[in-house]
């Protein structure tokens, strides 16, 4: 319902389910979340991080206002490309979503694997077989693709930067170090 607003379209009537449930607004989710990731891949000045340190500017609320700017234009830039359509932009944003599960039954059939765990690694690895299956049929609808190619160019400019920085570790105690900042 948000996203038909920002497109311009003018709607009467109760919202769909999709709407009440919020599931119509997946770019606004990442607006949320988003900047928070940005920050902490930006690092400090003290110690820098994969991305710039602007990113990782903060306000009094800790809110890296220069993330929260650049995850609105790339939202902003989202709802137009798909001229406002919800169903359009849960199809992309479906693909991102499962590629990330993906990723991480992969890795965790890996570490059950190393830890020796099979039955965990059987588990992780049926999991991960179903989410290869359904993203392969969002996949077959077309379009959608983009937002996988999209994905692996993040992923890869991501990894190449932080290649670049030295391969920086540390992520973990990211949050308690914003909290202290």
């Amino acid at each position: 319902m948000v996203l038909a607003a920002i497109a311009g379209e003018d709607r009467c009537g109760p919202p769909a389910a999709d709407q009440r449930l919020g599931v119509g607004d997946p770019v606004l989710v990442s607006v949320q979340a988003g900047p928070g990731l940005l920050k902490a891949l930006s690092g400090t000045p003290e110690q820098p991080g994969v991305l710039p340190t602007v990113l990782g500017r903060s306000n009094r609320h800790h809110t890296p206002y220069w993330s929260v700017v650049v995850y609105l234009a790339a939202a902003a830039l989202i709802i137009v490309a798909a001229a406002g359509q919800e169903q359009e932009l849960v199809l992309f944003y479906a693909v991102a979503v499962f590629v990330s599960f993906l990723v991480g039954l992969l890795a965790m059939t890996r570490f059950a694997r190393t830890e020796r765990k099979p039955a965990l690694a059987w588990l992780n690895g049926i999991g991960a077989a179903a989410v290869a299956f359904t993203l392969v049929v969002n996949l077959l609808r077309g379009w959608p693709v983009l937002s996988l190619v999209a994905t692996v160019l993040i992923a890869a400019g991501l990894y190449v930067r932080w290649n670049r920085a030295g391969q920086p570790t540390g992520i973990e105690d990211v949050e308690a170090q914003a909290e202290t900042a």
